[in-house]
């Protein structure tokens, strides 16, 4: 009885003072109901048996007495009694070699782990350099001797027993053991403090560490854009269609090799942003703030100027390959014309500057004066050739025709020449008429001939130049109104065919006539150039050309690209509206409620696996696009949807499940990091989606009042406007689920605060008001304690020494109270 108030302190009931038996079971019996009162469940031990001196009894009460009020107490992290004081003893001498402890008999036989634990709470007492792991008996004399002097722990082990025994008493060395704790628990606390620490400490590398990664990334971001722009707004055009088609390719390959990567960056760096900021809340830190022009709005903005760029330059390339497919068939057009035009005025001038009238009889300057008339009808009929050579190569400038000089010096010659041409024709025609009136004789055949032959001549040159010209369309409409046209042209021709005759049978007449009167003729029909044999020779020709047999392939061609175009219209009209059905899903998921949070998350993984199979009908979809890019398709009236509209819509689609899973990814982390059960992350969606009354994921300033009254919070406007500034930190007028979340959680959680951790460093700094760096280094693990050191400004106060280091400004640093 006299032990059990002196190890508990509390004082039993008065004992028997007799000397007999019942006296003494009875006073045995008091101690053990005192025993039991304290919560120990006593099993076969009994007052008798005591009191007859049963020693396996007596000495099973004092191990029950040692384990209730010397090793039960000792707690480490939730564990108790002998698990916790293992615990303990292991992390003591965690820092000493030779040391193991793993039990408590055969781990202490050497008599380091004794040592390793008075050194580390009392350095000064044990010289730990020297002892040896070979020399048990000295290091287990010197630590029970020094425990003895220094810390009143009564020897309680014998050096020779420990070492001459297999395995040691695992209780005497527990209960031995057991003595170190208590002398040393004041120690506990500093191990607590420092634990928290290590806690926060390691929190705030792990966010730097999420800084930096977010950095570099957006810097690499940032810098591709940067060099990615300026390649897409080099608007420099190329000469031939093989260079933009070149140029064409190459965009392909960026938007199908280079691009997709940096999207996932992007998508990739956003989730990292959330996360980051997520974790900062969770442990109260100050948001962060990247670099300037590092922001996700930044990035954001300078992937919009990515993208215009690139519509852009698409766009550009798309109207530079029309404009050069423009201009060849211009400039093929002006060389054809030309070239017939120049083969026509070739000797026009010569003959309109001879003089052949002033010595020609009357017969002749009427006939030469015919002949005038019927050039000039000649040269009318020409006026329009000119014409159009000379639209065309204005058009040919207009379009910035590469090789626009010499078309220019071309037309320019053809136009000189041509006025040179109106100036002599109008000078021969005054000549002849000044001496008509001195001829008479006319050949009324030639000249009827020459009228006729004439624009029959020119229709012919007109036939041969639309039928040897080529085409270009890009529907089946247009090839059929071609067709539609040429048989139309077809049409006429046994109308023509029938003034080839008429004019053939002019010279037939003529040749009758001279047949007949013997006429002397000299030379050939003096009011034309034109002849039977060309006109023959002409219309033989005219209808050589393989117009039809373009015609049907031109036909077929664009049969193939409607086909193109219905192919990519039924694959476009599936997969655009299949897109838009993910994206209002997605946000379905987003606001209702199905299972946990792991549910919804494994759901939505899921769902992100099912989109992602889906990529390959998008591959098969930019196949069919590429096919329709290099048929130059520039239309598709099967559809509303382009290539453009279905990549916007999939990377989109893309980053909207990215960011909703990394959104319930976050909720977990608030809910797991703040304690908060699945009933409460399901209440605070029940409230937030009933005042969600638009269903957009964000509640106005109003809803958001209405939702807290319902959750019971009484509140006045200034009040209220405190906690505006907490979910609505950039005054949107909006609070997302996330800031909803996040206030709840704040609201019902605790979590660590500068003052928490400044306590705990005063308590491994012995409540002083500065630390030294030996001290952070015994107490704090190896990088955390040179983290501490590294950034610690020196302690200025009144009572600093040498080395003092300030953990109050680090501490506070540490929650962006003040400047680190």
């Amino acid at each position: 009885m006299l032990l059990l108030e002196v190890i508990s302190g509390e004082r039993l009931a008065k004992p028997e003072r007799g000397k007999m038996r019942v006296h003494k079971i009875s006073n045995v019996n008091k101690a053990l109901n005192f025993i039991a009162s304290k919560g120990v469940k006593l099993v076969s031990i009994g007052a008798e048996e005591i009191v007859d001196g049963n020693a396996k009894m007596t000495l099973g009460m004092i191990w029950t007495i040692i384990l209730r009020f010397a090793i039960q107490d000792i707690s480490v992290e939730e564990t108790s009694a002998k698990e916790g004081l293992l615990l303990w003893c292991q992390r003591k001498t965690a820092p000493y070699k030779n040391v193991n402890i793993q039990n408590f008999h055969i781990s202490w036989k050497d008599g380091l782990g004794f040592c390793a634990l008075i050194h580390r709470h009392r350095p000064e007492l044990i010289d730990y350099g020297k002892l040896r792991k070979d020399d048990p008996m000295t290091n287990l004399n010197t630590a029970f001797d020094v425990a003895e002097k220094y810390l009143d722990i009564p020897k309680m082990l014998d050096a020779e027993d420990i070492v001459g025994t297999a395995r040691p008493d695992e209780k005497a060395i527990m209960t031995y053991v057991s003595s170190f704790y208590h002398a040393f628990s004041g120690a506990q606390k500093a191990e607590t403090a420092a634990n928290r620490i290590c806690k926060v400490l390691a929190v705030n590398q792990e966010n730097e560490q999420l800084m930096e990664d977010y950095e570099k990334l957006a810097s690499d971001l940032l810098e591709w854009i940067r060099r990615t722009i300026p390649w897409l707004e080099n608007r420099v055009p190329e000469n031939t269609m093989q260079a933009m088609q070149q140029k064409l390719e190459d965009f392909r390959d960026y938007r199908r090799l280079h691009k997709p990567p940096k999207v996932q960056e992007k998508c990739q760096l956003e989730i990292n942003f959330n996360t980051l900021q997520t974790k900062l809340r969770l442990s109260n830190r100050p948001a962060f703030m990247p670099s300037e022009g590092k922001m996700v709005s930044d990035i954001s903005n300078a992937w919009g100027s990515l993208e215009g760029a690139e519509k852009g330059y698409e766009e550009w390339l798309l109207n530079e390959i029309r404009r050069l497919e423009r201009l060849d068939h211009l400039a093929e057009k002006f060389r054809q014309k030309a070239a017939i035009h120049e083969a026509w005025t070739n000797g026009k001038e010569e003959m309109l500057q001879r003089k052949d009238y002033e010595t020609a009889s009357l017969s002749d300057i009427k006939a030469l004066l015919k002949k005038h008339e019927a050039f000039e009808s000649d040269l009318a009929a020409h006026q329009d050739r000119v014409e159009q050579i000379a639209a065309i190569a204005q058009e040919l400038n207009e379009l910035e025709y590469y090789d626009s000089p010499s078309v220019n010096a071309r037309c320019q010659q053809i136009c000189d020449q041509w006025d040179s041409l109106g100036v002599l024709t109008q000078k021969r025609s005054e000549a002849l008429q000044r001496t008509e009136k001195l001829l008479e004789t006319i050949d009324q055949l030639y000249l009827e001939f020459a009228k006729r032959a004439a624009p029959f001549n020119n229709w012919m040159e007109g036939a041969m130049e639309d039928l040897q010209d080529t085409f270009i369309v890009h529907t089946i409409e247009e090839i059929q109104g071609l067709s539609t046209a040429h048989e139309q042209f077809k049409a006429t021709l046994p109308e023509a065919d029938k003034e080839r005759q008429a004019i053939l049978g002019i010279h037939n007449e003529i040749a009758k006539i001279v047949q007949t009167y013997h006429v002397n003729m000299a030379g050939t029909n003096p009011y034309t150039t034109i002849n039977p044999q060309e006109i023959n020779a002409k219309w033989d020709k005219s209808f050589q050309t393989n117009i039809d047999q373009a015609l049907i392939e031109e036909h077929a061609r664009q049969q193939n690209n409607e086909r193109l175009r219905r192919q990519f219209a039924n694959q476009a009209n599936v997969i655009g509206p299949w897109i838009q059905t993910k994206m209002e899903e997605i946000g379905r998921i987003s606001i209702e409620m199905h299972g946990t949070l792991e549910d919804q998350l494994t759901h939505l993984r899921q769902y992100e696996k099912s989109i992602v199979n889906y990529k390959p009908k998008i591959d098969q979809l930019e196949g069919d696009h590429q096919l329709i890019q290099e048929a130059l398709i520039f239309d598709n009236k099967h559809t509303n949807y382009t290539m453009e509209h279905i990549r916007v819509g999939w990377e989109q689609l893309l980053t909207t499940i990215a960011r909703t899973i990394n959104e319930i990814e976050n909720q977990i982390l608030t809910r797991d990091a703040k304690g908060i059960s699945q009933e409460q992350m399901n209440e605070f969606r029940a409230s937030f989606n009933h005042f969600d009354r638009k269903r957009t994921g964000m509640m106005d300033a109003e809803d958001f009042r209405a939702c807290l009254i319902s959750m019971g919070y009484n509140m006045g406007e200034a009040e209220f406007a405190r906690i505006m500034s907490i979910v609505d930190p950039n005054r949107l007028g909006l609070i997302t689920f996330q800031a909803f979340i996040d206030f709840m959680s704040r609201e019902t959680a605790d979590t660590d605060t500068a003052d928490q951790v400044m306590a705990s460093f005063k308590v491994l700094a012995g409540d002083k008001n500065y630390i030294l760096a030996d001290e952070l280094r015994r107490e704090l693990p190896p990088d955390q304690a040179e983290y501490c050191i590294a950034r610690m400004t020196p302690y200025t106060g009144p009572d600093a020494v040498p080395g003092a280091l300030d953990y109050m400004s680090f501490s506070t640093a540490l929650y962006g109270e003040s400047d680190l």
